[in-house]
């Protein structure tokens, strides 16, 4: 889910799940939120003193706004842009190392339909800009050269890339280890209940005090619609969507999630939903599973047991994996 895009998503997704938070019987509770990587990152702990809890979602915080520096393509002065202007790679740090690791990985697992090489692509389309156009197919074309799966290599903290023009762009799980992090100091600080979301990207720790966290996932095609309810704990949700970003030209969507063989936008799905034990691989899977298609797709998810999927086809259809069923909340 890349960074940057706008927060209907995840607000939605809050709005569902703090009605419990007040009612939280043991300790404090502290809410706190920040804008770090382009969104608003929202963390949310109780169960402690007031004052430890300050510590602990300060402390995650800091964790987010380091790997930020890290691994934003928006920083002139990080790692991954000081990746993409060398010429063949370099060393890089052991948070950086993890996220290509996980990331190539998936790469690799999909076929190149989640791929960290399409920098290129990106500030292309660019739609960061007021009022993005369409590429030429010349344009498409250079911006494709010599990306995918075997453009990139790491041997430990030693990366390779196989082109000096390959540009790097982790915004499909940068976001997602991030939550995962914070998470992790939240832990470390002994926070047993807790709910971080970075635009979407979201990790519920623990549970309410009589059942397990309540997720709404917004309909495609309503923002005002929830198109399901999941009820988890301890784990991660992450939703890809073609209404996240996008612009309409002469009555057709063009939106941010790209098809690396074509450079266009993907076009089998609507949205994608993974639940999974962490938000960096549930971040590629959606990506993935978004650009292969409800078929390829759950096929892909197939391979990675802590995973389950929701799929919203082209048409509107509903696809889900074997054991979506779990999270289901019955109306």
């Amino acid at each position: 889910m890349p960074w940057n895009r706008p927060l209907i998503i995840g607000f939605l997704l809050v709005v569902l799940t703090l009605t419990w938070w007040r009612l939280q019987p043991d300790g404090e509770e502290v809410r706190r939120s920040r804008i770090i990587m382009g969104t608003v990152v929202e963390i949310m702990a109780a169960g402690q003193s007031n004052e430890a809890l300050e510590a602990a979602v300060e402390a995650a915080f800091a964790e987010m706004e380091r790997l930020d520096k890290l691994l934003s393509r928006y920083n002139a002065d990080s790692e991954v842009s000081r990746l993409s202007q060398s010429t063949n790679g370099g060393e890089v740090s052991l948070s950086t190392a993890e996220v290509l690791t996980l990331g190539l990985a998936i790469s690799q697992k999909s076929g190149g339909a989640f791929d960290m090489t399409l920098g290129k692509l990106k500030a292309l389309w660019d739609f960061d800009k007021e009022a993005p156009t369409l590429p030429n197919a010349a344009e498409l074309s250079a911006a494709l050269s010599g990306i995918g799966p075997k453009a990139l290599s790491l041997d430990g903290q030693q990366l390779r890339k196989a082109s000096p023009q390959l540009q790097l762009d982790l915004g499909g799980i940068a976001k997602g280890y991030a939550v995962d992090r914070a998470i992790a100091i939240l832990k470390q600080h002994g926070v047993a209940n807790a709910a971080v979301n970075a635009g979407g990207d979201m990790y519920l720790l623990g549970q309410r005090p009589e059942r397990a966290w309540r997720i709404g996932i917004q309909h495609p095609r309503d923002e005002k619609d929830v198109l399901e309810t999941v009820q988890i704990s301890n784990r991660a949700v992450v939703t890809s969507g073609d209404y996240e970003r996008y612009f309409e030209k002469d009555g057709v969507r063009y939106h941010h999630i790209f098809d690396p063989q074509t450079g266009m936008p993907a076009r089998q799905c609507q949205s994608v939903t993974i639940v999974t034990d962490s938000v960096a691989l549930g971040d590629a899977l959606a990506t993935a599973v978004f650009v292969l298609g409800p078929k390829a797709g759950l096929t892909l998810l197939e391979q990675f047991p802590q995973a389950e999927g929701l799929v919203i086809a082209a048409d509107g259809s509903r696809h889900v994996s074997v054991g979506w069923v779990s999270y289901q909340v019955v109306p």
